[in-house]
């Protein structure tokens, strides 16, 4: 267990060790994330009621956007910070994470004041019902006003983890878990606070999350030692940090777009179909949350190998990759498939049995297919990894593009079950376009080797 815990370089040792050793605090962190995500969501349908679980459901969707657009912006750079890593050059990765902090900082307060004050409009456009506005605005303003704690979180995390420490933002992760989960049953359940006490329970998390990251890396990493004449951007380096984080933040916010769309969609349905697909939502995040940790840190792998010049440890980590998640996800779907009615009843009540029904049949259509989004994990991370950010947003584009299309153009006519079948059909259309562009790339790069995989 030691060897999870110790700051790693990814360009040295066996592939597939080296990989899941640095994804298993990547992984073990976002089960706590979501396990306090669950955690609202329990006590918000358990201890409010399904109105109250439909609005939470809403901002999810929602919420997860706007945090896409920044958590894009810094893994975006942090790819730059592996490469520079990779190649050993010190002196560009600390100007790097000077000028890249400036740029997505204000990147984050400028989107930050527009939603806070369109919030109206945006609900409004997401078909948000009347019945629940109240509430799901009122969730979300708290969170709103604590978004510069989950940029300072992100930020700070995309650093260490880009040298090799994948560790210590998961314990700070960890940490907040648990403060949202106390505060949870405080606000919630003792003091009956309602939607708002579980927002400002993850406020609470989110701000212990981004101060302790913030003030470790400060004092534990010596890329953050500026003398005064190394705060300055230069303009060429600026302008590279830009593409690589618009670029990834384009990828990342486009995927959540697409999905608002389809939360705006399944609003339409009423609230019964909204509340089924807020507790659904969060069954997929445990189901395939570990293959998208895993091909977040398969990129930073990628990175680390690419900045060195280690095609071939490239080549064959990727093989390995793609075997491992094809076995998770295959292993995923059938746990998710058998324990489908228990694990809808975490989150509804057994007298609900309407918006079981709806959960349940989602889960057997879009979760005999978690292997396909595990592989488009992979190929995000993969063309993150060498640079070529662009193909990750072509990517996502087939995947959402084609799911939003199908959703809205058959649900009309046959109903909420298109919107689940669009899934995995996108997911398979962006699959055959990444295998098509890795082995382009494979035979660019490898022009001589066997690319059979």
């Amino acid at each position: 267990m030691k060897a999870i815990f110790e700051k790693r370089d990814l360009t040295t040792g066996n592939e597939g060790k080296a990989m899941v050793l640095f994804a298993l605090p990547f992984i073990m962190g976002n089960l706590f994330q979501q396990l306090y995500n669950v955690v609202d969501t329990i006590v918000v349908g358990q201890y409010i009621g399904a109105d109250a679980l439909a609005a939470v459901g809403a901002s999810f969707s929602f919420m997860n956007f706007l945090t896409s657009v920044m958590i894009g912006l810094c893994m975006g750079t942090s790819v730059l910070f592996s490469q520079l890593f990779g190649a050993k050059d010190i002196t560009a990765l600390k100007k790097s994470i000077f000028a890249s902090f400036v740029f997505i900082a204000g990147f984050t307060m400028i989107l930050n004041i527009a939603a806070l004050t369109q919030l109206d409009v945006i609900l409004k456009f997401l078909n948000t019902p009347d019945k629940i506005f109240i509430q799901t605005k009122n969730y979300l303003l708290p969170i709103l006003w604590g978004m510069m704690f989950t940029f300072l979180y992100n930020y700070f995390a995309s650093v260490l983890r880009s040298i090799g420490n994948s560790f210590m933002p998961f314990v700070f992760l960890a940490a907040a878990c648990l403060v949202n989960i106390v505060l949870d049953v405080v606000f919630v359940v003792r003091f009956k606070m309602g939607v708002e006490g579980a927002a400002y329970a993850t406020v609470a998390a989110q701000a212990a999350a981004g101060i302790l990251t913030a003030g470790y890396c400060f004092v534990k990493v010596p890329y953050l030692r500026y003398k005064k004449e190394e705060l300055r951007i230069e303009k060429k380096l600026l302008l590279k940090i830009v593409n690589y984080s618009m670029l990834t933040s384009l990828q990342q916010s486009v995927m959540n777009f697409g999905i608002l769309m389809i939360q705006g969609l399944v609003n339409s349905f009423g609230v019964t179909v909204m509340a089924a697909f807020a507790a659904v939502v969060k069954i997929d995040a445990f189901a395939y949350m570990p293959s998208q940790e895993f091909g977040n840190s398969f990129s930073i792998y990628i990175a680390q190998n690419a900045g060195a010049g280690k095609k071939e440890r490239i080549r064959q980590g990727t093989k390995k990759a793609f075997a491992g998640i094809t076995v998770f996800g295959l292993v995923s779907s059938a746990i998710v498939i058998f324990f489908s009615n228990p694990l809808l009843h975490i989150f509804i009540k057994a007298s609900e049995t309407e918006m079981i029904a709806c959960g349940q049949q989602y889960l057997w259509i879009e979760g005999s297919f978690y292997f396909l989004i595990g592989y488009l994990f992979l190929f995000y991370g993969y063309f993150r990894g060498i640079g070529q950010m662009k193909m990750s947003v072509v990517l996502t584009c087939i995947s959402l593009g084609l799911r939003v299309a199908l959703a809205y153009a058959f649900a009309g006519r046959f109903g909420v079950t298109m919107i689940w079948w669009a899934i995995p059909i996108g997911w398979l259309a962006a699959d055959i376009a990444g295998a098509a562009g890795v082995i382009h790339k494979s035979r660019k790069i490898m022009p001589n080797e066997d690319i059979s995989w």
